[in-house]
């Protein structure tokens, strides 16, 4: 951009465009002016036509003419700032932001170095003494920068040309022989290299990493892709053999009508024949009755031997019915049937519940009761978690509390009804859930099973799921639970176990015979080498409805 002795003048003068002064200037009909190429290049590239100052929009591109008046103004004000510049083509004026010379009177110029010796700054006309002067000459020459007072030693007044690098600051040669005499101190131009050899070895380094990250992204996409494929499949599969075996039991209900049903006509008609049979003996037995009853009973033996002829001459021809019956058609269907509703049943809620909902219904506030929690372990303030403790605490004796076993049970007790809580699993290699009774031995060793009023699964190992009844059952778990939901029917007699983000059924005890208060249990159990540090959390239940 060419300068003028007159910032006035000068933007009088200026195209808003190419910030230049005027070439071959054009006004347009909001009254401003541009060069004649700017504003038609700047439409060209415009989806629509309008003012690049004001924003006024025209329907139709104006015809433009080069405004004669203010070219032959412009070009005079070019000739003026050629006089002025001396015809060096780094005679400018300062664009915003750049450094001026220290020097020019009036309207200053762009530097083109910075002196540390002198600490000013120089355009090309004030820089030639130190390009000619032999004394200048030896000067420091830097590219152009402000404050020149900053590189100076407040406490020396030298310049700032080294630095030190214990104590990370820049310093002077007298800074050397005093406060920094035994620390190491490189010269800036080694300390810029070190540091630029530090940034591309950083950033080598942050590169990899988001190699890395992204590479980890890619597969974590592509997990998410199989598992989305995996589940769409196995729904797809589920769906398919759910629908053929419905189908399946359709058609065996269908047949089994058909059997039941020939099987019950067979006897019905087996014992009309019979009947029927029977029916006809009963008439032929009334009639020869009849008959007898219409014999003579003469006194004359003569006579009534003669009238009534032997018995077996008349007795009419029947069947022996003693050994003959119609036996009632046993169904051994419905325990069949039964077997296969339990079957059925088992393997669906080990892979999803549809039953979760109406427990989780049922859910209670469940809080940790620390008088209870052995020294070795510790309760959080809220009473929603518990784990182990690296320092056994002395907290005060009490019959409630557990003495040797890494055990704590909840405030909540209930000895009526039904209620479920959910417990958090997540990050554990061991741990202990269920419910107690409240008679329970707390000291010394103890041996959880329901004879001992412990109701109770435990995970071992990290991987191995155990329901603790008499005998011990192995859970052969489909997946690592996160999350364990317990629900308890007090007057049913039963204790379920179910993986909630699965919504899957671990176990369940049945049968049993409560008639005391029974209380939620809880085992973090010990440190696992550090494994194991993670609490169990009781958390909120988030009913679906």
């Amino acid at each position: 951009m060419a300068c003028a002795s007159s910032l006035l003048t000068e933007e009088q003068f200026l195209c808003s465009i190419c910030m230049d002064v005027f070439t071959n200037p054009a006004a347009i009909p909001c009254g401003h002016n541009f060069c004649l190429q700017c504003i038609t290049n700047y439409w060209d590239t415009s989806n629509i036509c309008q003012c690049p100052l004001c924003l006024e929009q025209f329907y139709k591109r104006p015809m433009l003419r080069v405004n004669i008046f203010i070219a032959e103004m412009a070009a005079k004000f070019k000739k003026t700032i050629g006089e002025k510049s001396s015809g060096s083509a780094e005679q400018q004026c300062a664009k915003p932001g750049s450094v001026l010379c220290d020097i020019c009177p009036g309207v200053k110029l762009t530097a083109l170095q910075s002196c540390l010796v002198c600490l000013m700054s120089y355009c090309a006309t004030h820089l030639e003494p130190h390009q000619r002067i032999p004394a200048l000459k030896k000067h420091k020459l830097i590219k152009p920068v402000e404050n020149l007072e900053s590189r100076m030693c407040k406490k020396h007044d030298k310049l700032l040309e080294l630095f030190c690098k214990v104590d990370g600051i820049f310093v002077c040669e007298s800074c050397i022989d005093t406060d920094h005499k035994t620390h190491e101190i490189v010269t800036l131009e080694e300390e810029v290299k070190i540091r630029k050899t530090q940034m591309e070895m950083t950033q080598e380094k942050m590169h990899h990493m988001i190699q890395e990250r992204q590479q980890k992204i890619n597969e974590m996409q592509h997990s998410v892709e199989t598992s989305r494929n995996n589940a769409d499949k196995a729904l797809s599969y589920s769906t398919d053999v759910m629908s053929a075996l419905v189908q399946y039991i359709n058609r065996s209900q269908a047949e089994l009508t058909k059997v039941f049903g020939a099987k019950k006509k067979k006897t019905e008609t087996q014992a009309e024949d019979f009947i029927k049979e029977l029916e006809g003996e009963i008439m032929q037995l009334k009639q020869e009755s009849e008959g007898l009853q219409q014999v003579p009973l003469s006194e004359d033996h003569f006579k009534f031997l003669e009238s009534f002829p032997p018995l077996s001459m008349i007795w009419p021809r029947t069947k022996d019915w003693s050994d003959i019956k119609i036996d009632s058609e046993e169904y051994t269907v419905e325990t069949a049937v039964a077997q296969l509703e339990r079957l059925v049943i088992k393997e669906i809620r080990m892979l999803c519940d549809p039953d979760l909902n109406k427990m989780q219904q049922h859910a209670v506030d469940v809080n940790l009761d620390p008088e209870t929690a052995h020294p070795c372990i510790t309760v959080s303030e809220d009473g929603k978690q518990v784990r182990y403790g690296d320092t056994k605490k002395k907290p005060l004796v009490k019959p409630q509390r557990f003495d040797n076993v890494l055990n704590v049970l909840a405030k909540e007790g209930f000895s009526s009804g039904k209620f479920y809580y959910e417990v958090q699993v997540k990050d554990k290699t061991q741990w202990d859930l269920g419910v107690a009774k409240e008679s329970i031995n707390r000291k010394g060793d103890i041996r959880l099973s329901p004879n001992n009023g412990y109701w109770t699964v435990w995970m071992r190992k990290g991987r191995e799921y155990t329901a603790n009844a008499g005998p011990a059952v192995i859970l052969p778990l489909r997946q690592k639970p996160q999350k364990v939901g317990v629900f308890v029917d007090y007057e049913e007699g039963q204790v379920s176990f179910y993986d909630v983000e699965a919504r899957a059924h671990m176990y369940t005890f049945t049968g049993c015979n409560f008639t005391e208060k029974l209380f939620p249990f809880f085992s973090p159990c010990g440190n696992d080498g550090g494994k194991n540090s993670a609490p169990l959390i009781i958390t909120p239940v988030k009913y679906s409805g």
